[in-house]
């Protein structure tokens, strides 16, 4: 009885089909082009369905609109300043909004076989979701680029310079790709996509509305502002905000980079352990 040659994709050796022994046989160089060649195949799959960036385009601007023109009115100041308050923590909400639905996808890719694919094949395994986050990361610069050009459209003020917006854009991706490990996490431990997206929603929502990202803490309840000053939301917010604006800087940026490896050493760790005990 003849045995099943399949080709690598990363190469014209013929491989057996059978799974790799693991990541330890796999060096650095065969995992780097490993996590090349998946981030072009996410890359693609986005080219071949051009919908699935909807949201990472659409989403700052709907933002945008409804905040500033619904809110911003009554908000002191007028919508001038609620703009220059608004959009620096937008970069933070559209980040994570965008960096929470990698899961539901994933959790597909297993419903739908995807991985039964790269099972086969003879890659690392943590390659796979490093190249979700790379693509996830290039979505997130794509939708960063949007809202800040729709925002200046509509008269925000960049009182510091480009370098100080850079830094916010790499600071807000930064923060995300620690919640994509997180959402990843969540895909794979989960048993279906409604599920995630539940669990993603639960953790979103105190999140973002409990934060400085939309109104100032000093307008709270007391047991609200206790909440705001832990949330690495607020953090991120009040560190865009003074790279766009000015201001004090190294607290919340401290605070954003500690939020960041603390939820990346868990969370990655975590995921990459249950993406190998489910292929």
């Amino acid at each position: 009885m003849s045995t099943a040659v399949l080709t690598s994709p990363y190469d014209d050796t013929p491989y057996d089909g059978a799974p790799p022994a693991g990541d330890g046989r796999i060096g650095p160089r065969a995992q780097l082009r490993h996590v090349g060649a998946l981030t072009r195949r996410n890359l693609l799959r986005i080219k071949a369905d051009p919908e699935s960036m909807f949201d990472a385009l659409l989403m700052p601007v709907v933002f945008i609109v409804l905040f500033v023109y619904v809110f911003g009115g009554a908000m002191s100041g007028g919508r001038g300043d609620y703009i220059q308050y608004l959009v620096p923590g937008l970069l933070g909400q559209t980040g994570i909004n965008l960096a929470m639905a990698v899961g539901t996808g994933l959790n597909s890719d297993f419903a739908t076989g995807v991985m039964d694919r790269f099972r086969t094949l003879p890659i690392g395994r943590a390659s796979v979701l490093v190249a979700k986050l790379l693509a996830e990361t290039l979505r997130g610069l794509v939708s960063f680029t949007v809202l800040i050009a729709f925002a200046l459209l509509l008269g925000l003020e960049v009182r510091t310079g480009p370098l100080q917006v850079l830094a916010a854009v790499a600071l807000s991706l930064l923060f995300g790709s620690a919640m994509v490990w997180l959402s990843m996490l969540l895909g794979m431990s989960l048993r279906s996509a409604q599920a995630v997206q539940g669990v993603s929603a639960l953790v979103l929502m105190p999140l973002q509305f409990g934060s400085s990202t939309f109104a100032d803490p000093a307008t709270m309840p007391g047991w609200l502002r206790a909440f705001t000053r832990l949330n690495p939301m607020s953090a991120l917010a009040d560190a865009s905000r003074a790279l766009f604006n000015g201001g004090p800087l190294a607290h919340p940026v401290l605070m954003v980079l500690a939020w960041t490896a603390g939820i990346t050493a868990v969370a990655a760790p975590l995921a990459v352990a249950r993406f190998r005990k489910r292929t």
